[in-house]
């Protein structure tokens, strides 16, 4: 199976690790303050996971999911991931972050952001929009009449296709929303983010199947360059 590398061990990317294990995959875990603070996480998931540093979770992994607050996304180990499909699952909150005059201009996105930061890597910006806990309890296997879909947006057709192979693994469709360019259309206070699959903090959650997606991508209205 598939050896995903997570940098950022939060919430999203715990519950990505959860997903990943229980669909027969191997994860690596890392975060910022070390592998040892990483041990009840990899117990808690089994043998299928380890902890390491960073660019070790980037190195031995086939693909890596950076899930770190966006401030810090210039201290991703560009060269550790040079080749390698990532997906970003960061977003602009200024008041954690700081401004970001680009993001609140419309000029770039996030995942444009990450993207130049690690040319030599395929960014493909995903699990953005859905709170954590809905990312866990909404999981369904493929053919399920209440499967949920999440949105992609990536500009190699690629890296979006493995990414898509991955979320059907993991238990869900994905809805493409065009290159990176246009994935404004999936961040925060956008239509289609959080809500769409129940009210944030509030279990199992609503599943959102890809026609449903497609609409609240489809209505985000840009903001002025």
């Amino acid at each position: 199976m598939t050896t995903i590398g997570l940098i950022g061990s939060g919430n999203i990317g715990s519950a990505v690790a959860h997903l990943a294990v229980a669909a027969g995959h191997d994860v690596v875990l890392s975060n910022s303050r070390g592998p040892e603070t990483l041990q009840e996480l990899v117990s808690e998931l089994g043998p299928r996971a380890r902890a390491a540093t960073p660019a070790e979770a980037a190195s031995g992994a086939d693909f890596v999911v950076v899930t770190v607050p966006l401030k810090a996304y210039r201290e991703v180990p560009a060269d550790a991931l040079a080749g390698k499909i990532v997906i970003d699952t960061n977003n602009y909150y200024p008041e954690r972050d700081g401004v970001f005059p680009e993001l609140e201009d419309g000029s770039s996105t996030t995942g444009e952001l990450l993207q130049g930061h690690l040319p030599q890597s395929q960014v493909v910006k995903g699990f953005n929009n859905i709170w954590y806990g809905h990312l866990r309890s909404l999981a369904r296997p493929s053919g399920a009449a209440d499967r949920s879909a999440l949105p992609i947006a990536g500009d190699d057709e690629g890296a979006k296709k493995v990414v898509t192979e991955f979320l059907d693994s993991i238990g869900y469709d994905s809805v493409d929303v065009g290159p990176l360019a246009e994935n404004w259309r999936t961040q925060r206070d956008t239509p289609v983010y959080v809500g769409t699959y129940g009210e944030y903090g509030v279990l199992p959650g609503t599943p959102a199947g890809a026609d449903v997606v497609r609409e609240r991508v489809s209505a985000a209205k840009p903001t002025a360059a």
